[in-house]
């Protein structure tokens, strides 16, 4: 397998084209819109792309534009030379709002793209019309516990930085058992796991990330007054919903929804992720 072929998997699961292409906080960023109404910004998960929200853009209806983005190193964009963390990815939202001249936008993200979001939306919360939060980062306690499974997930996603033979398969059953079981997110499922070998350095790296003190955002929590719709994958093994409940509910403004799945319920449940978007958008922009 060359690296050509590599890449083209990584590329598979980003922003398809017609593209748009962006420089934000030293990153060049592949950024995929679709529709022409009021702009929901979408945050993937790591190891993920835009591509992520490709049925969310055709579910979403026509009040809403779908801007998807590739996080450095993901999907179609190149490595920024910065280790993925949720702090430098909320720093690229804001300057892409920027570069895409967008004033004022929802936000979706997913795992590291919810913990980003959060970050962004207490340093601009003028910005930020509404969160939606899938599956996010910074809401569980850095425990013993915590910092136990976040260093054999660092030592897993080495082993394929480091080539070990098992991992593809590993790394396969991971994401068809636990991350994304549903039938609905087969596709893109299959394109990530596909890309695993290379994208097991970033992985490996934003785990790390994930134990450093700056990784628990729950205080930014009571800061954040706009609507937040919390939409939790119930059967994350990841990012246990019973671990960010707590964490959760102390958004001032918010609407809880649980869905059959693994960790992306946009991916896993889009028929009725969608419904409920529009239903959460449309009384969040009143």
């Amino acid at each position: 397998m060359n690296a050509m072929t590599v890449t083209n998997f990584r590329e598979a699961c980003g922003a398809q084209a017609p593209l748009t292409w962006i420089d934000a906080a030293g990153a060049r960023l592949a950024v995929m819109r679709r529709g022409r109404g009021f702009p929901v910004v979408c945050l993937h998960a790591i190891g993920h792309g835009a591509r992520d929200f490709e049925m969310l853009a055709n579910l979403a209806g026509n009040e809403y534009e779908i801007v998807a983005v590739d996080w450095p190193g993901q999907g179609s964009s190149p490595p920024d030379g910065t280790p993925p963390g949720a702090a430098h990815y909320a720093d690229i939202v804001i300057a892409a709002l920027d570069a895409l001249k967008i004033e004022r936008a929802i936000l979706i993200g997913n795992s590291i793209g919810g913990a980003a979001s959060i970050i962004a939306a207490a340093a601009k919360p003028e910005r930020v019309a509404a969160l939606v939060l899938c599956d996010s980062g910074g809401l569980v306690k850095l425990n013993g516990f915590a910092k136990f499974f976040i260093g054999r997930m660092v030592a897993f996603f080495r082993a394929g930085e480091q080539g070990k033979q098992w991992f593809p398969r590993a790394y396969r059953f991971y994401y068809r058992r636990i991350v994304l079981p549903r039938r609905a997110a087969r596709a893109q499922r299959e394109r990530i796991v596909a890309a695993g070998m290379e994208m097991a350095q970033l992985l490996r790296q934003a785990w790390e990330s994930f134990a450093e003190p700056e990784a628990d955002i729950r205080r930014l929590v009571p800061t954040i007054t706009c609507p937040v719709w919390i939409a939790w994958a119930r059967g994350d093994r990841v990012i246990p919903w019973m671990l960010c409940r707590a964490a959760a509910r102390r958004f001032p403004n918010r609407r809880i929804t649980l869905f059959r799945g693994g960790h992306s319920a946009f991916l896993e449940n889009p028929e009725r992720f969608a419904k409920g978007f529009r239903a959460f958008a449309k009384k969040a922009l009143k």
